[in-house]
């Protein structure tokens, strides 16, 4: 669909500038709007992916063009987000140009990410088409991987051979072909939710906060020790020491604080919560 023409492409040409940015306005929000349909599969897809990465396993994101360059953009933010290692979640992806339709580079890349059925795969691609992406989700398949497809264009390959198939009916773009618009917003908005989804379902969020934060500047020093305030009702000085105390780590100070508990049977009820916060504040079981 976003190959072809928009339905007002004939006057395009004569609308004024601000005619012409509330036709696009509209657009990206009819295409916002389309990833409502989808909500399901991407719940399904966060349920699994989750699974695998608690497993052991890692998150591969494969894209080219623009589908290439927002998966990139969503890996490059998940460490900071979630303080996880930038090995869990990793993106390849092929640029423009003639290897978009580099089969073999899809399937190379694929085989030296050295997936493993513990994985999860998430091929992007607009228009479900690309060459690259799909060869490189035939060797995830092949290996075992969990496979999920995100699309602008229901019932193509990709979406055909992938566990789960994320299908977002954005319509044809303001510019014919140009998918860093409507497509590209509605990915971004499927790849926002997937990775907070996912990560959130893994217990590195509590209440909205960030808790896995790594506080490697002042500004997250300060966010840290805001965020340990806010969930505590503890002093500036309680929070502060406990953050000393737990070499930084905001989990383990709000357990301090919270259960009045010594760093060590703190970080030790954290890790028998896997990591899970709310687990081990005892406010629900496991998933």
């Amino acid at each position: 669909m976003s190959e072809h023409a928009h339905p007002r492409a004939g006057e395009i040409d004569m609308l004024s500038t601000r005619e012409l940015l509330e036709l696009m306005h509209d657009e990206d929000r009819h295409a916002i709007e389309a990833v409502a349909s989808q909500l399901d599969q991407i719940a399904a897809a966060v349920d699994a992916i989750a699974a695998r990465l608690r497993a052991g396993g890692r998150l591969h994101y494969f894209g080219a063009g623009t589908s290439g360059r927002l998966a990139v953009l969503d890996a490059a933010e998940i460490p900071a987000t979630f303080g996880v290692a930038p090995e869990l979640v990793v993106a390849h992806a092929a640029g423009d140009g003639e290897a978009e339709d580099d089969n073999g580079m899809g399937a190379n890349d694929a085989r030296r990410a050295s997936l493993t059925s513990n994985d999860a795969v998430v091929g992007v691609s607009a228009s479900g088409r690309t060459a690259y992406v799909l060869a490189a989700t035939t060797e995830a398949r092949r290996a075992g991987a969990l496979v999920v497809a995100l699309t602008c264009a229901p019932g193509s390959p990709l979406g055909g051979g992938a566990d789960i198939a994320i299908e977002i009916a954005a319509g044809p773009e303001v510019i014919a072909g140009s998918t860093r618009l409507k497509a590209g917003t509605a990915q971004k908005a499927a790849l926002n939710m997937l990775s907070t989804g996912i990560f959130s379902r893994l217990g590195h969020t509590y209440r909205g906060r960030m808790v896995d934060v790594v506080a490697a500047n002042e500004k997250l020093r300060r966010r840290a020790s805001a965020m340990v305030r806010e969930l505590t009702g503890s002093s500036e000085v309680q929070v502060e020491a406990a953050l000393r105390d737990s070499a930084g780590n905001a989990k383990v100070a709000i357990l301090m604080l919270r259960c009045g508990l010594d760093v060590a049977p703190a970080r030790a009820r954290l890790t028998a919560a896997r990591g899970d916060l709310a687990v081990a504040l005892g406010e629900r079981v496991a998933r």
